[in-house]
């Protein structure tokens, strides 16, 4: 693959450090997101439920939409089951995000017992050909402990998984606020 010419690339860097401030914004929206769900990680756990659902009601009216104007790629009965679902979903995680949230982190605790069994006894298996493969029993222990301690208790469950989100949008705002910067002087250097 050719490497973009100095010019392609420079003209790149002119737009990009022009739009410094769009970099910069999306870094405080997302340190601010991050604020909010470290210091309200259930109402950040069921406001991202709630999204959830809005979105799910729109992708099932958008296949309606599609099933309705013969454009859908799947049958029209897959289709109507599909929105029809989707729909459903949408509203009840709009209704009640808590409970939906809570559900889906039963479901994420199920998926870390049955990844961390499997990376249990991949490791075993694969024990001869492989150094280090304490590693992988540690890790899958661990997202075992982790799936078990979310079924038991859900609601600590969102909490935790809420304030890694949050830590891990102000790490993310805060990189995007420094390459901002970075971005502005770039453009001041250009011109």
């Amino acid at each position: 693959m050719n490497a973009p010419s100095g010019l392609a690339a420079g003209s790149l860097f002119g737009v990009l450090s022009r739009n410094w401030w769009v970099v910069l914004l999306l870094g405080l929206l997302a340190v601010l997101f991050g604020v909010l769900a470290v210091m309200a990680p259930v109402r950040t756990a069921a406001a991202l439920a709630w999204w959830l659902g809005v979105v799910a009601v729109v992708e099932g009216i958008v296949v309606l939409v599609g099933m309705f104007s013969g454009s859908a790629p799947v049958s029209k009965g897959w289709a109507l089951f599909y929105a029809l679902v989707s729909i459903a979903f949408g509203v009840l995680a709009i209704l009640n995000p808590l409970a939906t949230a809570s559900v889906l982190l039963l479901f994420l605790a199920a998926w870390l017992v049955v990844g961390g069994i499997y990376r249990i006894v991949f490791a075993i298996r694969v024990r001869k050909r492989i150094k280090g493969e304490w590693l992988l029993i540690v890790s899958g222990l661990l997202a075992v402990a982790l799936g078990v301690m979310f079924a038991l208790n859900p609601l600590s469950g969102l909490v935790v998984t809420s304030l890694w989100i949050g830590a891990l949008a102000l790490v993310y705002g805060v990189l995007q606020i420094i390459a901002a910067f970075k971005l502005r002087k770039l453009g001041k250097a250009l011109v």
